[in-house]
């Protein structure tokens, strides 16, 4: 029988709200791959279990039907941490198997845990979608060092070299350009550089590898004079308009529509900036639109360490760069200003004058001088709107999902 993997998600999935309403932890975008994909490249004959906070698992059943979801196996399985970011030696330090139960520790976190028999069958029994350390009370400990992540701008500080990391170990050898170059575009580092089978670049555009690799994905559509300077990933079926400015570090994931400039972040899926403004050191969930000349800011007038809104209380995050953070189906109106370290929630719509507050709810209209509710049915109804332009339905399931979040961010909007 295959050996079994079970990704799990741990008390402080809280702190990546609200990139996180929407998805388990491990389906977060970092480098060319998410934090699950890495975890099946280091072991890639395992079969691998979801488990996830129980509102998930019926939409993430209907997404991934060929997976278990929520499901422990019955003899033994390795369980893993999703916020781990796994390099090409994480099962060197965390083996598929061992002989006896033990669990994989870094300080007071639970990076994972094989466990069989009766343990197995006591983590089962007491499954509530999230564990902790007292989950496996009682069973020895072992400390590894290893790659966690806590904070979302974390995700975006490690982004380039997890760029590099992963254009080795996912980008075959060999004939690395299979898209269409057209003459006029400029290649430098033309080694570092990946361009998958349908995608195609434009006259005029440069793609520039010193400094780091470029992965550019199946049908990707790269327009005339566009610059991606790397580390960059961008992925399958996305679009660089005419003239963007994509700088180094920066992810940009399936399905988006980007202009203007964009530095050092990271889009998920389906995600849409396609005119002129500033994105720097941010990270984007599914689904959001900025409009027009929509800027951030990422560094402070006084160069100091930037403050972010965590779960309702400001996070010193040491760092010096650190941009907006928008959840899911969220959306901002042309001209909008975000301040360092805004947090935005998800199905949220941004717009007016001057600067936004810091942390702007889940599920609310307006900005600075007027913010109401975003009604549910509205909510939903323009999500729909948005999906089918891009030929993707929403289900029974993820309609119920929405309407989960939209009942457990209540106390966000205190309206």
């Amino acid at each position: 029988m295959a050996s079994t993997v079970c990704l799990f998600e741990d008390a402080l999935v809280s702190n990546f709200f609200p990139l996180v309403y929407f998805r388990p932890v491990y389906d977060l975008r970092c480098g060319i791959t998410t934090l699950r994909e890495k975890i099946r490249y280091a072991y890639p004959s395992a079969r691998m279990v979801l488990l996830c906070r129980s509102y998930l698992a019926d939409a993430l059943k209907a997404k991934e039907p060929n997976h278990g979801v929520n499901k422990f196996p019955l003899d033994r399985c390795l369980l893993i941490n999703g916020r781990v970011l796994a390099d090409k030696n994480f099962s060197l330090k965390i083996p598929l198997s061992s002989k006896n139960d033990i669990v994989y520790v870094k300080g007071d976190t639970v990076v994972a845990a094989f466990v069989h028999g009766k343990a197995l069958e006591k983590i089962a029994k007491n499954f509530t979608g999230i564990f902790s350390h007292s989950d496996f009370e009682g069973l020895p400990q072992k400390e590894v060092d290893v790659e966690l992540v806590k904070y979302p701008w974390e995700l975006v500080h490690a982004n380039g070299a997890w760029i590099e990391k992963d254009f080795r170990a996912f980008v075959p050898a060999g004939k690395k350009i299979r898209g269409k170059v057209h003459t006029g575009v400029h290649i430098i580092g033309k080694k570092n550089v990946s361009i998958d089978s349908g995608a195609v670049i434009k006259p005029g555009a440069v793609l520039d590898a010193e400094e780091g690799p470029i992965y550019i994905g199946k049908k990707v559509q790269v327009f005339p004079n566009a610059v991606i300077v790397g580390p960059a990933a961008i992925e399958e079926g996305s679009m660089i308009k005419a003239g963007a400015q994509i700088y180094e570090n920066t992810t940009i994931g399936p399905v988006c529509k980007v202009g203007g400039e964009v530095e050092e972040s990271i889009l998920q899926s389906y995600s849409n900036k396609q005119h002129a403004g500033f994105l720097g050191h941010s990270y984007l969930g599914s689904w959001v639109n900025l409009g027009a000349d929509t800027n951030n800011s990422d560094l402070k007038n006084n160069y100091g360490s930037v403050k972010v809104p965590v779960n309702g209380s400001p996070v010193d995050t040491g760092l010096q760069f650190v941009g907006v953070t928008i959840g899911d189906h969220s959306k901002s109106g042309i001209n909008t200003m975000f301040n360092t370290g805004t947090v935005v929630g998800v199905c949220s719509n941004v717009f007016g004058s001057g600067f936004p507050v810091k942390s702007i709810p889940s599920f609310v209209w307006g900005s600075t001088s007027e913010i109401s509710t975003y009604e549910l049915e509205k909510a939903i109804a323009v999500a729909k709107q948005v999906m089918n332009r891009r030929n993707v339905k929403m289900n029974s399931e993820e309609e119920t999902l929405f309407r989960i979040v939209f009942e457990m961010t209540i106390g966000e909007r205190k309206i």
